[in-house]
């Protein structure tokens, strides 16, 4: 189709289209056609800003690397992971444990932890957390699942972030028992400022917004059979839970953390804290995702 002015480029990049074989990259790539021509048409972009655009997604996959994930990140800072995440999980994220974001730190190989274990593996100041979590589906415990728990330090980074932290500190994975239950010791985790050295954090300081994620401990429960449950449980009283930068707050997933009195389970002295929890599956999908990095 020779083009005779604007409203013409649309109709004939659809029908180039039309021969896809594949159903659901027809459906997807035309309704993307559709959507983003309709926002240029909107927006009215000058070349210099479309210039501008096309280098800051460019810059996105240059920013990535084994350790980072630039493309996750700049998806969360813009409310689309969290979108996609309740759109295909339970009654539109609104099950009794809604899943949540995967974020871009988990890693597919932490050391497998004994039941009750300990997932620091070097000196990490802050105080102690004790957890009892159980994972049901449709009521019945769900027993010999695979749960990979990992968060961030008191300091507010992963251990990837930090040369001086050992190796798959505040990492491990475990595996319920017959009850469905599981059990780990750590440290409690801290709020949080996601990278801002590429080009999603040009796009928070343009837009006046802070960085921070409030504290949490993000879980990835796997079974096959079940739907693989990722999510995260957030610290009651951070003062950045209605705030969220990737907006990854729900209600379902916020409190059960308490602080303890006297000395600490492990008869120790000082700041100690519990965490009682439930996480809820459902059935589906037992696949794992693609670990962000290495």
């Amino acid at each position: 189709m020779i083009i005779n002015g604007e409203a013409m480029v649309t109709p004939a990049v659809l029908e180039a289209m039309a021969g896809t074989k594949d159903a659901r990259l027809h459906e997807v790539t035309t309704a993307l056609v559709r959507h983003l021509h309709a926002f240029i048409r909107e927006v009215k972009p000058t070349e210099q800003e479309w210039e501008y655009g096309v280098e800051f997604l460019g810059r996105i996959g240059q920013a990535n690397s084994a350790v980072h994930n630039e493309g996750v990140l700049f998806s969360d800072a813009v409310g689309v992971s969290t979108l996609v995440c309740l759109l295909n999980n339970g009654a539109n994220g609104s099950t009794e444990t809604a899943a949540a974001l995967l974020g871009p730190f988990w890693r597919d190989n932490s050391p497998a932890v004994p039941d009750g274990g300990s997932i620091v593996r070097g000196p990490t100041p802050g105080p102690k957390l004790f957890a009892t979590c159980q994972v049901l589906s449709g009521g019945a415990p769900v027993a010999d699942a695979r749960v990979d728990v990992w968060h961030s330090s008191p300091e507010g980074v992963y251990e990837n972030q930090d040369p001086n932290m050992a190796d798959m500190n505040l990492r491990g994975q475990f595996r319920t028992d017959a009850e469905g239950r599981f059990r780990f010791t750590s440290v409690k985790p801290a709020g949080y400022p996601v990278p801002t050295d590429g080009p999603t954090g040009d796009l928070l300081r343009a837009q006046g917004r802070h960085p921070f994620r409030p504290a949490h401990l993000h879980f990835l429960i796997h079974k096959p059979g079940l739907k693989t449950l990722i999510t995260q449980v957030f610290v009651d009283d951070d003062e950045h839970l209605e705030s969220d930068v990737v907006f990854g707050v729900t209600l379902a997933l916020v409190g059960g953390y308490k602080k303890g009195e006297g000395p600490a389970p492990d008869g120790s002295e000082g700041e100690w804290w519990s965490l009682d929890y439930t996480f809820h599956m459902e059935p589906g999908d037992s696949r794992l995702p693609v670990p962000p990095i290495q």
